[in-house]
């Protein structure tokens, strides 16, 4: 347990960071959004593409990627669907109460998975990304359209933006880099390794930088629900699965740790964007990233020791 609190407890710190800094309004309130811009499009990206186009893949791994990244999705969204009339909730709250229980902030993963196992780590992590993100976006979208407040009934064009989300660009060139044996010759393995060293930091400042206090007060039971959900149940029925198939151990404990990650702060933004409930929204990204840092190494813990 302190080997774990002594990887993941200098993240939580970077985040708790941003969140001093943005209290104290520093550098400035319009220096965050273009920050976060700027590693979202340019920085992580490069990082994902130096570490996996140098790092040794698991040709096992590959073949189980799949099945980790869509059985606990489709499993949660079947049994909230189901339970949505039961809920007695509006359309726009569901929506964030959903979004709350499936979607995971990458920044924390990617930063967790590299101080618990380097670039080993990432590239697992990265491989299991580059399936989640779509069909979370995919599953979203859907939820958006028919519970989402949008009069126009307008829905975002989903392929156009699965197609060009840079964190799945940055998989897909790397992983081909890497089977291809192209990898990254003379001076691009320097450059990508230096491009992409900031990206975490500025991810986990940015992350500190988004919660919202004010809005716990007002989330009430929702709250919880969709944390326990997505802190507790998701992780959980990864964690069997992981079992189930044999995993490494390295592999077993990257699964749990993106399947228990808080939900992502991109949320509010689709929730403002798609008719969903924003307050709820920030309430919930603020309550399970703090949540996160009890839960988290918990979670990893019991995959260790399973």
């Amino acid at each position: 347990m302190a080997a774990i609190w002594a990887a993941l407890g200098p993240v939580f710190l970077i985040i708790l960071l941003g969140a001093l800094l943005a209290r104290m309004k520093f550098p400035g309130e319009t220096f965050w959004p273009m920050a976060e811009r700027f590693t979202y499009y340019v920085l992580f990206p490069a990082m994902l593409i130096h570490k996996l186009a140098v790092a040794p893949l698991d040709a096992a791994l590959l073949g189980s990627i799949p099945l980790l990244a869509a059985i606990p999705l489709l499993t949660v969204t079947a049994a909230l669907w189901l339970a949505f009339p039961a809920l007695n909730l509006s359309g726009p709250r569901f929506t964030s109460l959903y979004q709350g229980a499936i979607r995971f902030n990458t920044y924390i993963g990617l930063a967790a998975a590299d101080a618990l196992y380097g670039s080993v780590g990432l590239a697992t992590a990265a491989l299991l990304i580059a399936l989640k993100i779509p069909l979370v976006n995919l599953l979203c979208v859907t939820i958006f359209a028919r519970h989402g407040d949008h009069p126009s009934g307008a829905t975002p064009p989903l392929l156009r933006e699965v197609a060009r989300n840079p964190l799945i660009l940055g998989c897909v060139v790397g992983a081909f880099l890497n089977l291809t044996g192209i990898g990254l010759p003379g001076w691009l393995e320097p450059t990508a390794k230096l491009l992409g060293a900031p990206a975490l930091t500025i991810g986990l400042l940015a992350v500190g930088v988004g919660l919202k206090w004010d809005a716990l007060r007002a989330s009430g039971w929702t709250l919880w629900l969709s944390s326990g959900v997505k802190l507790l149940i998701m992780p959980l029925l990864a964690l069997l699965l992981a079992h189930w198939l044999g995993l490494p151990l390295m592999a077993q404990v990257i699964v749990v740790l993106f399947h228990a990650l808080p939900t992502a702060t991109s949320a509010y933004i689709l929730s403002r964007q798609l008719g969903g409930d924003a307050p709820l929204m920030a309430g919930l990204i603020t309550a399970q990233t703090l949540l996160a840092m009890l839960t988290l190494p918990l979670w990893i813990v019991l995959t260790q020791n399973g």
